[in-house]
């Protein structure tokens, strides 16, 4: 029975033991608490790496307090969002990590390449991911809802913006001369095949006819079009035809394209302008709440630095 007892109070020195071992280990690790919650060397270096592999920071010591310092943010946001209910879930972060491997056309695969390549660990993305997923949740949930903004304002705001080129409402169509991916086909070439076109271009009720002459011509309807609804370049070219004419080429994403001018009669619309500021304004005044926002809780955190 002694024996018993010596090697279970053994045991439970050893297990005492462990478990402060465990508890100095990551207190070591721990640059920062935020609230209890730990923030590591390691996370901080590998957001450091993430900061580097973005451009941000001037130096490596300006990199780690950058780092130090979102790193912060993000263990307060995700609190706050915990508070409220608010949870990320695996497939949101997974979408928005696609999202910008599509945007470098990429793969997921090859960024979690580049990414290992360049020393920055791809957990460190996908953390930060997840605390910029929650925090616009928490801003959507919150403060939404307080921004007001004045109609007049807007509108008034709008109508200074209008130029002459923007009193106009038209009926088009795009003329694309296509370049298919991997064709090695250069754009001066359509380019050139396009302006062709353009010289023996007579009006919309031909210009599917035309088009049938080329290779990988298309011609598709874009229906009725303000001119505060376009790139102010085409805006401004626009107002200076007239219908039955077209625009000069310009290499878009796919191909070249050119607009063609079916009907066109004055109108001053403020409609999209006036959604645009609204759009604009919107996300000045939700981002200075927001910042606000996360200044106070920032404020409130028991935030300790080894």
């Amino acid at each position: 029975m002694r024996q018993w007892l010596v090697l279970r109070t053994a045991g439970i020195c050893l297990a005492l033991g462990l478990a402060f071992m465990a508890a100095a280990v990551q207190a070591q690790g721990a640059r920062v608490t935020v609230d209890g919650q730990p923030i590591t060397d390691q996370q901080i270096n590998d957001r450091a790496n993430l900061l580097r592999l973005e451009g941000q920071g001037s130096s490596n010591s300006a990199r780690v307090q950058l780092a130090t310092d979102s790193l912060i943010d993000d263990t307060i946001k995700l609190a706050e969002a915990s508070r409220l209910g608010i949870s990320v879930s695996d497939e949101q972060v997974d979408s928005a990590f696609a999202n910008i491997a599509t945007n470098m056309r990429s793969s997921v695969s090859n960024l979690n390449s580049i990414l290992t390549q360049n020393g920055v660990n791809p957990q460190s993305l996908r953390d930060r991911l997840e605390a910029a997923i929650a925090w616009q949740q928490v801003v959507s949930q919150v403060l939404r809802s307080r921004i007001q903004l004045s109609e007049l304002d807007l509108e008034m705001q709008a109508a200074e913006q209008v130029t002459p080129a923007l009193g106009f409402d038209y009926i088009l169509k795009e003329v694309l001369f296509v370049i298919p991916q991997g064709s090695g086909i250069s754009a001066s070439r359509r380019t050139a095949e396009a302006n062709q076109y353009r010289s023996r271009y007579n009006g919309c009720d031909a210009a599917v006819d035309l088009a049938i002459q080329y290779t990988d011509a298309a011609v598709r309807d874009l229906g009725r079009r303000h001119a505060t609804q376009l790139p102010e370049a085409i805006a401004n070219e626009l107002a200076g035809l007239t219908v039955g004419q077209i625009s000069s080429p310009r290499v878009v994403e796919n191909g070249v394209s050119m607009l063609a001018i079916c009907e066109k009669a004055e109108a001053e619309d403020l409609t999209f302008l006036t959604e645009e500021l609204r759009q604009e304004a919107g996300t000045d005044a939700l981002q200075a709440e927001a910042e606000a926002y996360l200044g106070r809780l920032r404020s409130s955190a028991s935030i300790i630095r080894r």
